[in-house]
């Protein structure tokens, strides 16, 4: 089995296909094909933090710059760094692939 995806680890309904898409909408980090791959995830399932429009704690957070503090504390991202460890993936190289 490959490593938890965000929407797996919080549960949140938002993937394609779950239960809580009609009431808050598709997670763009579970569309989002440029950065699949990522820190071995599928889409941006391990790269959450670099996508405006992800749900954390109930409300929709918006770009990299403004939410990434609150994303250092979410325990889905300090699992993913625990994981990856030196291999995570860098934040230019991920920008890059949104370009």
């Amino acid at each position: 089995m490959g490593k938890v995806n965000c929407w797996e680890f919080k549960k949140c309904g938002r993937q394609s296909g779950g239960p809580k898409v009609t009431e808050l909408g598709l997670c763009p980090a579970s569309t989002e094909e440029r950065l699949d791959g990522s820190n071995h995830g599928a889409r941006a399932g391990r790269t959450c933090w670099f996508v405006a429009g992800t749900l954390c704690g109930g409300t929709v957070q918006g770009v990299f710059a403004t939410k990434l503090a609150n994303c250092r504390n979410c325990e889905f991202y300090q699992l993913v760094s625990q994981e990856e460890g030196r291999d995570i993936a860098k934040a230019g190289d991920l920008l890059a692939r949104l370009k």
